[in-house]
């Protein structure tokens, strides 16, 4: 079986001593492509680098939510340029996060906004962080939608069935990380299985949300298969399935080519 994991920092600080061996075990899992994400100036730097060094690994860049009241005067501009850098294959991650205090939700919004314009000018699609912010995330987002379907990703996805069927209905792609494995996660689990196979895609969020056995340590690319494991068994279909099917939805979101050996 072959995986896609759709949304890692494989820049990260916990990674800096074996990033190497990380994804070497990652593709020693099945884990061909991993989608390293950018979430500052610096970071969307080195997540281009190793795109540009691994063949497994491809980038995506922007300013997270979290981070935008810490941009410097040109940083945006920097991050628009590195868009356009070869590997880059989406857009954020992007968002809005009432949960933290680093950033006013007036800015925030003002950033999602400019994503997701930059998305369609660009024609690459958009990653979503949303945390105790569904509301506003999903008003943003109809406010696009009204001009045409949103090609864009709920990355980490732990929202309301209404949330989810709001996102689905605009266009959007759910995707699942390791909260799904949680043992008292059974309502997520159990919306999980009500998404469309077309629509959903697997992540680790790594070096966050390690899946169950691995809950509170490092995560990494290679446990991904862990989470899809876990929303096979919710839906009663088999790993193969949600192998092939997050993997051709991940191709087709992110048009990625087919994958390396």
């Amino acid at each position: 079986m072959d995986w896609i994991d759709t949304h890692c920092h494989l820049d990260e600080e916990s990674f800096t001593q074996d990033c190497v061996e990380t994804i070497q075990r990652a593709i020693g899992a099945g884990v061909k492509t991993m989608l390293a994400v950018g979430i500052t100036l610096d970071s969307c730097r080195r997540v281009v680098d190793l795109a540009e060094r691994y063949p497994n690994v491809f980038a995506i860049v922007g300013l997270h939510p979290n981070y935008v009241s810490a941009a410097q005067p040109g940083d945006w501009e920097q991050i628009v340029q590195l868009m356009r850098a070869p590997k880059v294959v989406g857009l954020g991650e992007t968002g809005l996060d009432k949960y933290w205090d680093y950033a006013p939700i007036d800015l925030q919004t003002d950033y999602f906004h400019r994503h997701i314009d930059l998305s369609r000018e660009l024609d690459l699609p958009f990653v979503v962080h949303c945390r105790e912010a569904e509301a506003e995330t999903v008003a943003v987002l109809q406010h696009h939608a009204a001009t045409g379907p949103l090609r864009g990703v709920m990355h980490a996805f732990c929202g309301s069935t209404e949330t989810a069927t709001a996102c689905l209905q605009m266009g959007m792609h759910l995707s699942f990380a390791g909260m799904v494995t949680f043992k008292k996660n059974d309502t997520l689990r159990q919306l999980s299985a009500t998404v469309p196979l077309d629509r959903m895609l697997v992540e680790t969020d790594s070096p966050y949300l390690a899946p169950t056995p691995f809950r509170g340590k490092r995560n990494e690319p290679a446990h991904v298969r862990l989470t899809a494991a876990c929303l096979a068994e919710s839906r009663g279909v088999s790993k193969e399935d949600i192998a092939a099917a997050t993997t051709r939805n991940a191709q087709q979101l992110f048009r990625l080519p087919s994958l390396p050996d």
